[in-house]
């Protein structure tokens, strides 16, 4: 995103709010239905696993994968997060440590993840969202320049979002003109809280919680309301939506785990995608001028579709922890002494190729030395020691002899 100099607007609408019928924005429920559906069972299979791995490991997953998803949001619009940063950040947000990470930056950005779900009931006001996004901006910098923090934007340059080198931009996106922001916000949070499920604010037929969610996000990205953090903002407003969805299906249920639906990392995964279908639902694309609302239901069923992989990736995710979890009990039936705790430490840390990690090459007896500090002979007896208590499986002979973690479904790279 860049601040292009003010231009003459078009006489031909262009965007979705230059419509008679903004911001009344609608999808087509039937020709979605299947999709909604499938969703809702990836949902569930992703829930009941969590469930089945008991409190304490479903926690442990969950903060891995608000790391991840922090480091995704992040990501997609190219910042690039120190991994150990946001670990210690979320450590600290979970009451697990005392101190924080030293970056205020990492540390914003996690504070607002954080208020969106576990306070997802509470009214979302303007107040909130420029809290959130001071937060995230906490030196009133982005980058190097100076930007407005706390408050809406309020510039007279055009709010646009441009790609290509100087003087050859390609204008993407016009947001609306800084005084209308206002009244836009006004409606956006009106909407949002008289949708809300459970709400007794309105009288309209619920709306379906996954498909609010996607609303909300092309809603708010489409007003652009900040001079700069939107975009996390927006997907913050994707998991308070999917919290309130979830407390209202699930009374019971964290709301924290809706970060196990791995919203922000699908769409890191396909950031390409994911601009393009924000990019096409923000433009007018052949609505018809007397249209009475704004029909989105290609974005709102790419955004679905983004949620059932993320519920299908994270699945793989929850069973990966349950592999190692179960891994560990069974190697505490056995006798091991600390060379053979540090190795198997380390490949199960590595995980394996289906879930983009694995120990490279593989273990062997000199790669063991080198890791534990023992001779090649000790090496070679701790080796057959695991591989006889099965907790190691071998493959190739001589000097192409590796040996990997002995857990079912591992593969590990060449």
């Amino acid at each position: 995103m860049q601040l292009m100099p003010k231009q003459t607007p078009s006489t031909t609408p262009r965007y979705i709010w230059q419509h008679s019928a903004w911001p009344k924005l609608t999808f087509d429920h039937s020709a979605l239905a299947a999709a909604l559906d499938q969703a809702r069972l990836e949902q569930g299979k992703l829930l009941g696993l969590l469930d089945a791995i008991g409190l304490d490991q479903a926690q442990e997953v969950g903060r891995e994968l608000w790391v991840q998803e922090a480091l995704a949001t992040a990501a997609i619009e190219g910042a690039q997060l120190n991994l150990e940063s946001v670990r210690s950040s979320v450590a600290h947000r979970l009451g697990l440590i005392d101190a924080s990470c030293h970056d205020r930056h990492v540390d914003g950005l996690v504070q607002v993840m954080q208020d969106a779900l576990t306070n997802h009931h509470h009214a979302l006001d303007l107040d909130r969202l420029c809290r959130w996004q001071s937060a995230l901006f906490p030196g009133g910098t982005s980058g190097l320049a100076r930007i407005a923090v706390g408050r809406l934007r309020n510039h007279d340059d055009a709010m646009q979002i441009v790609s290509g080198a100087l003087g050859r931009e390609v204008v993407h996106y016009m947001a609306p003109p800084s005084r209308q922001v206002p009244a836009e916000m006004q409606q956006l949070l009106a909407w949002f809280e008289a949708t809300r499920p459970g709400s007794i604010a309105t009288t309209a037929p619920a709306l379906h919680g996954i498909a609010r969610a996607a609303l909300v996000h092309v809603w708010f990205e489409s007003i652009h309301p900040f001079e700069d953090g939107n975009g996390r903002l927006g997907r913050a407003l994707v998991d308070m939506a999917l919290a309130q969805d979830l407390q209202q299906r699930a009374p019971s249920a964290n709301p924290t785990l809706v970060r196990v639906f791995g919203m922000a990392t699908q769409m890191l995964k396909t950031r390409k995608a994911y601009y393009d279908g924000l990019n096409h639902a923000q433009c007018l694309n052949g609505i018809r001028p007397d249209a009475t609302s704004i029909d989105v239901t290609p974005w709102v069923q790419w955004f679905v579709q983004a949620f059932t992989q993320g519920c299908e990736a994270c699945q793989a995710v929850v069973r990966h922890a349950t592999d190692k979890a179960a891994f560990r009990l069974q190697a505490a039936q056995h006798p091991i002494n600390p060379r053979q705790h540090k190795v198997l430490a380390r490949l199960l840390h590595a995980g394996h190729t289906g879930m983009g990690g694995g120990f490279l090459g593989g273990m062997t007896n000199d790669k063991y030395a080198k890791i534990t500090g023992a001779s090649k002979a000790t090496a070679t007896r701790d080796l057959t020691d695991l591989l006889r208590k099965g907790l190691l499986h071998v493959t190739g002979v001589g000097k192409a002899t590796r040996y990997a973690v002995n857990v079912p479904g591992w593969t590990q790279p060449d």
